[in-house]
């Protein structure tokens, strides 16, 4: 019997004739048969063969390259670390890898921390890997966290691949930091598998950041979202701060909203726990989310130490706003027209009475919304109380001015408006006795209007700079009179803070004029913080050669930062 394999048929002596050409089966005995697929076989292992020996010629090559091809830079961002936050992104490090680096790896980074005024201030180190993005994230950390010192070594296992990787150095500061102090980090050096430590450009040289406090962050004490500060100081020198408790969502009134107050004895380091100053529980059978109160402002009669909080409330209007429409009405009936309420402290904030509605004293009847502006009022030199304030007149347009008072808060009288347009605003005393007031705008100028009256806002007069000098994003915003004594003579300077930004909220900045507002140059202004907030600071002293400030950055609901004199001026 005579056989061979060809498509699993049994062939005889013979010639068989098949679409590949012609096999002749011999006799088995004299030699094997070689069909056509087993040549194919072992074409097919040759040439696999073939490949892999090229594919470990290329590998090997490309081991051989080490760090060639790889390029590392960092950068770091203007914003303040915080303390109470559990992650203070300090110094990004991008690298870049140029073609495949099979088996190489990162084993270490490090950093110096020698610009950094005490290292003491920081509780430990972490890096994080945010893959190829730009955008902090901790989900992915690369080796152990460390402890603090001016040279700093992070081991790891990171294998790299072509493309970019973006890496972080975090920090999580103690509570003790000190608030006038400054961190910073440089990358002084990435070390690979193979021996090699790669160079670092910096591509931001000279930034530190400030060290502050996460005063508010997101869900502490499970409420949502914290807004709308107001910053003072009482006779007590305690600094106080309302804002809005925000429970549910981040969105306006019509809302579940109460004003909660933080106390700070010493100098904005700590904060005593929230009070819930107003709360409007559930007023005339409605549901506390048809029961908001919002926007705060403080003023602290400096010669009697009794503190003032007013706020706005609403009843009922649900997904309405005070500020458009009928989210607020002509007239005091409430449940239609937003309300004006004012709560008092006689003992420095440390409790207080019950809300007291003083619509009816104060806004017109055909106003649409008259309410209090969300900063901090001031007592001028003969003891009269000034709050600024704002709301909607009889023809629906916007306005700014101020109330105030002659008997210590008992009664209040309201001015003539300041600006039609205007809304948020801030009052100073200047020079001559006279308020300058600086206002938000409701339309698109992009500009701070500003307004001057000799006479508790009988008269105004715009002044010159209004709507052409500080820029803004349609954006609360602070001003604040600093008094300071300089080789025995007594002097002010005029602060601003606001997004300095004519388009978002970004570029949280801080600025000083030294000849009451007609000028602000840009060598006394400082970028707090490069990003996307919501703004609104409120500024106010903390001692003869500090002031702080509170405002909604990229870092926390609300960040609060001590400034010293000095520093604004450029002596430090």
């Amino acid at each position: 019997m005579f056989l061979s394999r060809y498509n699993t048929t049994w062939l005889k002596p013979g010639v068989y004739t098949g679409g590949f050409g012609s096999i002749k089966a011999r006799n088995f005995s004299n030699h094997t048969l070689r069909p056509w697929f087993t040549i194919m076989k072992n074409l097919c292992t040759l040439v696999f063969s073939l490949a892999l020996c090229v594919f470990g010629v290329l590998e090997a090559r490309a081991t051989d390259l080490t760090s060639a091809g790889i390029k590392v830079t960092t950068s770091q961002q203007v914003h303040p670390v915080l303390i109470r936050n559990e992650h203070n992104p300090l110094l990004r490090v991008i690298v870049d890898v140029n073609g495949p680096k099979a088996g190489l790896r990162i084993t270490a980074f490090t950093f110096d921390l020698s610009g950094t005024d005490n290292v003491e201030d920081i509780e430990s180190l972490s890096l994080y890997c945010s893959g190829d993005r730009r955008e902090f994230e901790t989900t992915i950390r690369i080796g152990d966290s460390v402890s603090a010192a001016r040279t700093v070594t992070v081991p790891n296992s990171y294998e790299l691949r072509a493309g970019r990787h973006v890496f972080w150095l975090s920090c999580r500061l103690r509570a003790s930091a000190s608030l006038v102090r400054k961190v910073d980090a440089a990358c002084t050096g990435v070390t690979l598998s193979n021996g090699d430590t790669l160079a670092v450009t910096d591509q931001t040289p000279g930034v530190r950041k400030r060290i502050g406090v996460a005063l508010r962050r997101h869900y502490d004490d499970g409420v949502h979202t914290h807004r709308i500060a107001a910053l003072a100081t009482t006779s007590e020198d305690t600094l106080l701060c309302a804002y809005d408790l925000r429970r549910r969502k981040s969105r306006d009134l019509q809302e579940d909203i109460d004003i909660g107050l933080s106390r700070s004895t010493d100098g904005g380091q700590t904060w005593e726990a929230p009070r819930v100053i107003m709360d409007m529980k559930e007023w005339g059978g409605f549901p506390q989310e048809l029961n908001g109160v919002s926007d705060p402002g403080l003023l602290v009669d400096q010669n009697t130490g009794e503190i003032f909080c007013f706020a706005v409330w609403m009843v009922g209007k649900p997904g309405k706003h005070q500020w458009y429409e009928d989210g607020s009405e002509p007239g005091y009936e409430i449940g239609k027209a937003a309300q004006f309420l004012m709560v008092r402290s006689k003992d420095d904030g440390k409790t207080w009475s019950e809300p007291e509605n003083l619509t009816r004293k104060l806004k017109k009847p055909d106003w649409w919304v008259y309410a209090p502006a969300p900063q901090q009022g001031l007592t001028l030199s003969d003891g009269t109380l000034v709050m600024p304030t704002d709301g909607r007149d009889e023809n629906d347009r916007f306005f700014s001015n101020i109330m105030y008072s002659r008997d210590n808060g008992r009664t209040w009288t309201v001015s003539e408006p300041a600006f039609r347009d205007g809304t948020e605003c801030q009052a100073v005393q200047l020079s001559d006795g006279s308020l300058m007031l600086n206002m938000r705008t409701s339309t698109d100028t992009g500009y701070r209007g500003v307004a001057v009256t000799p006479d508790l806002g009988k008269t105004w007069k715009l002044h010159p700079t209004h709507l052409n000098t500080l820029i803004e994003p349609r954006c609360n915003g602070s001003l604040y009179r600093f008094d300071y004594t300089e080789n025995g003579a007594s002097k002010f300077v005029l602060l601003f803070a606001n997004p300095q930004s004519r388009r978002s909220r970004v570029n949280h900045t801080i600025q000083v004029s030294l000849d009451e507002g007609m000028t602000w140059p840009e060598k006394y202004r400082k970028l707090l913080d490069y990003g996307r907030g919501r703004g609104y600071p409120s500024i106010s002293r903390v001692d003869d050669k500090h002031i702080g400030l509170v405002y909604e950055g990229s870092q926390a609901d609300l960040s609060f930062e001590k400034i010293s004199l000095d520093e604004l001026l450029g002596r430090e």
